[in-house]
């Protein structure tokens, strides 16, 4: 019997997840009246996508690593916010950081600013490719949920 690897183990704890997800989205009550796209349909469509990533995961074949001669040295790492935990950390703020702003900002430009930072931060140094995606997502999504779902999102500074 072979081990699971890290991705393994992370995949089947997502796989659970979603399962357990894909619960609570079948028990969102359907909208009185009817509608092309109802109330349960987006928490279904997530659970299902999150269920076939989580499997993809699961069957990805893990990379080879390097074994390393050098013992890890906690003083040639860099600066905290470049570690894994400081990213996690940075990530954490910025998610906060944008819950706060999300009303008097609005959803198109407080998403924007959060999707170009954390791409930034993360590395990413092609600006104009960065905020185009970035813009397209949001303006998609913002579209989306507004036109076709008739949800609210906060409009902020912008006039729509």
């Amino acid at each position: 019997m072979t081990r699971l690897n890290t991705n393994q183990w992370l995949a089947v704890v997502l796989l659970a997840f979603s399962v357990l997800y894909l619960g609570f989205a079948w028990q969102v009550p359907a909208f009185p009246l009817p509608r092309p796209v109802d109330s349960d349909l987006f928490p279904k469509v997530l659970g299902f996508i999150l269920a076939f990533l989580s499997v993809l995961l699961f069957f990805e074949k893990p990379a080879i690593q390097e074994a390393s001669d050098e013992p890890e040295d906690a003083t040639q790492q860099g600066p905290f916010w470049l570690s894994p935990w400081g990213r996690v950390v940075i990530t954490s703020l910025a998610i906060a950081a944008y819950a706060l702003l999300l009303v008097p900002l609005g959803f198109v430009l407080a998403s924007t600013l959060l999707s170009v930072g954390l791409t930034l931060y993360y590395g990413y140094r092609r600006h104009s490719i960065n905020l185009a995606a970035s813009l397209s997502v949001v303006l998609g999504l913002y579209l989306l949920m507004t036109k076709v779902m008739d949800v609210y999102l906060p409009t902020g500074v912008l006039p729509f």
